[in-house]
Protein backbone atom coordinates (compact mmCIF):
# COMPACT_ATOMS: atom_id res chain seq x y z
CA UNK A 1 0.00 0.00 0.00
CA UNK A 2 1.16 3.56 -0.85
CA UNK A 3 4.95 3.93 -0.13
CA UNK A 4 5.43 0.19 0.44
CA UNK A 5 4.92 -0.57 -3.28
CA UNK A 6 8.48 -1.00 -4.58
CA UNK A 7 7.94 -1.92 -8.27
CA UNK A 8 8.68 0.69 -10.97
CA UNK A 9 5.30 0.41 -12.72
CA UNK A 10 1.84 -1.03 -12.03
CA UNK A 11 -1.33 -1.83 -13.93
CA UNK A 12 -3.66 0.77 -12.42
CA UNK A 13 -7.36 0.34 -11.69
CA UNK A 14 -9.25 3.55 -10.90
CA UNK A 15 -11.47 4.21 -7.86
CA UNK A 16 -14.67 3.23 -9.70
CA UNK A 17 -13.16 0.04 -11.15
CA UNK A 18 -12.14 1.39 -14.59
CA UNK A 19 -8.86 0.24 -16.16
CA UNK A 20 -6.35 3.12 -16.39
CA UNK A 21 -3.50 1.06 -17.86
CA UNK A 22 0.19 0.58 -17.06
CA UNK A 23 1.52 3.62 -15.21
CA UNK A 24 4.65 4.49 -13.25
CA UNK A 25 4.18 3.82 -9.56
CA UNK A 26 4.95 7.45 -8.57
CA UNK A 27 2.25 8.73 -10.96
CA UNK A 28 -0.27 6.20 -9.62
CA UNK A 29 0.56 7.24 -6.04
CA UNK A 30 0.08 10.92 -6.98
CA UNK A 31 -3.30 10.17 -8.57
CA UNK A 32 -4.36 8.36 -5.38
CA UNK A 33 -3.26 11.26 -3.15
CA UNK A 34 -5.08 13.76 -5.38
CA UNK A 35 -8.28 11.71 -4.97
CA UNK A 36 -7.61 11.54 -1.18
CA UNK A 37 -7.45 7.71 -1.41
CA UNK A 38 -4.81 5.00 -1.05
CA UNK A 39 -2.89 3.05 -3.69
CA UNK A 40 -3.33 -0.64 -2.78
CA UNK A 41 -1.55 -3.53 -4.52
CA UNK A 42 -4.29 -6.12 -5.14
CA UNK A 43 -2.42 -8.67 -7.32
CA UNK A 44 1.31 -8.57 -6.51
CA UNK A 45 2.12 -11.74 -8.52
CA UNK A 46 0.86 -10.33 -11.86
CA UNK A 47 3.24 -8.89 -14.44
CA UNK A 48 3.14 -5.93 -13.92
CA UNK A 49 1.49 -5.98 -10.45
CA UNK A 50 -2.09 -4.70 -10.27
CA UNK A 51 -2.77 -1.73 -7.99
CA UNK A 52 -6.10 -0.08 -7.27
CA UNK A 53 -6.97 3.36 -6.01
CA UNK A 54 -9.31 2.85 -3.04
CA UNK A 55 -10.03 3.75 0.58
CA UNK A 56 -7.89 1.20 2.45
CA UNK A 57 -9.80 1.51 5.73
CA UNK A 58 -13.08 0.76 3.95
CA UNK A 59 -11.43 -2.17 2.10
CA UNK A 60 -10.15 -3.67 5.38
CA UNK A 61 -13.60 -3.26 6.95
CA UNK A 62 -15.31 -5.03 4.02
CA UNK A 63 -12.78 -7.91 4.20
CA UNK A 64 -13.50 -8.29 7.93
CA UNK A 65 -17.25 -8.31 7.20
CA UNK A 66 -16.81 -11.06 4.58
CA UNK A 67 -14.71 -13.14 6.99
CA UNK A 68 -17.29 -12.70 9.77
CA UNK A 69 -20.10 -13.73 7.40
CA UNK A 70 -18.14 -16.84 6.32
CA UNK A 71 -17.64 -17.79 9.98
CA UNK A 72 -21.34 -17.31 10.70
CA UNK A 73 -22.28 -19.64 7.85
CA UNK A 74 -20.00 -22.42 9.12
CA UNK A 75 -21.81 -25.20 10.90
CA UNK A 76 -20.63 -26.12 14.38
CA UNK A 77 -20.38 -29.88 14.75
CA UNK A 78 -21.22 -31.19 18.19
CA UNK A 79 -20.27 -34.70 19.24
CA UNK A 80 -22.69 -36.26 21.71
CA UNK A 81 -21.86 -39.48 23.51
CA UNK A 82 -24.10 -42.42 24.36
CA UNK A 83 -22.77 -45.19 26.60
CA UNK A 84 -24.04 -48.78 26.57
CA UNK A 85 -23.15 -52.09 28.21
CA UNK A 86 -22.87 -55.37 26.25
CA UNK A 87 -25.67 -57.09 28.21
CA UNK A 88 -28.19 -54.26 27.88
CA UNK A 89 -31.90 -54.96 28.40
CA UNK A 90 -34.20 -54.46 25.37
CA UNK A 91 -36.13 -51.58 26.94
CA UNK A 92 -32.89 -49.79 27.95
CA UNK A 93 -31.54 -50.35 24.43
CA UNK A 94 -34.68 -48.76 22.92
CA UNK A 95 -34.29 -45.74 25.23
CA UNK A 96 -30.61 -45.27 24.30
CA UNK A 97 -31.45 -45.76 20.60
CA UNK A 98 -34.10 -43.03 20.94
CA UNK A 99 -31.46 -40.68 22.37
CA UNK A 100 -29.10 -41.44 19.47
CA UNK A 101 -31.88 -40.81 16.92
CA UNK A 102 -32.76 -37.50 18.62
CA UNK A 103 -29.12 -36.36 18.57
CA UNK A 104 -28.73 -37.29 14.90
CA UNK A 105 -31.95 -35.51 13.90
CA UNK A 106 -30.65 -32.33 15.55
CA UNK A 107 -27.53 -32.59 13.37
CA UNK A 108 -25.03 -33.73 16.01
CA UNK A 109 -22.55 -36.54 15.62
CA UNK A 110 -22.90 -39.35 18.14
CA UNK A 111 -20.05 -41.33 19.66
CA UNK A 112 -21.49 -44.65 20.87
CA UNK A 113 -19.35 -46.28 23.57
CA UNK A 114 -19.78 -49.81 24.88
CA UNK A 115 -18.14 -50.29 28.28
CA UNK A 116 -16.86 -53.78 29.09
CA UNK A 117 -16.35 -54.96 32.66
CA UNK A 118 -14.54 -58.00 33.96
CA UNK A 119 -15.03 -61.10 31.83
CA UNK A 120 -17.07 -59.20 29.24
CA UNK A 121 -13.73 -58.07 27.78
CA UNK A 122 -13.10 -61.58 26.52
CA UNK A 123 -16.27 -61.33 24.34
CA UNK A 124 -15.76 -58.27 22.10
CA UNK A 125 -18.08 -59.81 19.47
CA UNK A 126 -21.02 -58.95 21.77
CA UNK A 127 -20.04 -55.27 21.45
CA UNK A 128 -19.60 -55.51 17.69
CA UNK A 129 -23.02 -57.11 17.31
CA UNK A 130 -24.67 -54.48 19.49
CA UNK A 131 -23.05 -51.60 17.58
CA UNK A 132 -23.95 -53.14 14.21
CA UNK A 133 -27.55 -53.58 15.40
CA UNK A 134 -27.67 -49.92 16.51
CA UNK A 135 -26.18 -48.75 13.18
CA UNK A 136 -28.84 -50.75 11.29
CA UNK A 137 -31.64 -49.42 13.51
CA UNK A 138 -30.70 -45.75 12.97
CA UNK A 139 -29.69 -46.10 9.30
CA UNK A 140 -32.43 -43.72 8.06
CA UNK A 141 -31.15 -40.81 10.22
CA UNK A 142 -27.45 -41.63 10.66
CA UNK A 143 -24.48 -43.10 8.85
CA UNK A 144 -21.44 -44.82 10.36
CA UNK A 145 -18.48 -42.43 10.16
CA UNK A 146 -15.99 -44.66 11.95
CA UNK A 147 -16.33 -48.41 12.32
CA UNK A 148 -16.41 -50.03 15.80
CA UNK A 149 -12.94 -49.99 17.41
CA UNK A 150 -11.80 -51.70 20.61
CA UNK A 151 -9.96 -49.26 22.88
CA UNK A 152 -8.95 -50.92 26.13
CA UNK A 153 -12.12 -51.58 28.15
CA UNK A 154 -14.29 -49.64 25.68
CA UNK A 155 -15.46 -50.09 22.12
CA UNK A 156 -16.44 -46.95 20.21
CA UNK A 157 -18.19 -46.10 16.97
CA UNK A 158 -19.07 -42.66 15.56
CA UNK A 159 -22.37 -42.00 13.79
CA UNK A 160 -23.00 -38.86 11.75
CA UNK A 161 -26.31 -37.38 10.64
CA UNK A 162 -27.52 -38.15 7.11
CA UNK A 163 -27.13 -35.01 5.00
CA UNK A 164 -30.47 -33.75 3.68
CA UNK A 165 -29.09 -32.85 0.23
CA UNK A 166 -27.73 -36.32 -0.59
CA UNK A 167 -30.85 -38.42 -1.13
Amino acid sequence: MNERIRVPEVRLVGPSGEQVGIVRTEDARKLAYDADLDLVEVAPKAKPPVAKIMDYGKYKYEQAQKAREARRNQQQTVVKEQKLRPKIDDHDYETKKGNVVRFLEKGSKVKVTIMFRGREQSRPELGYRLLERLADDVAEVGVVESRPKQDGRNMTMVLGPVRKGKK
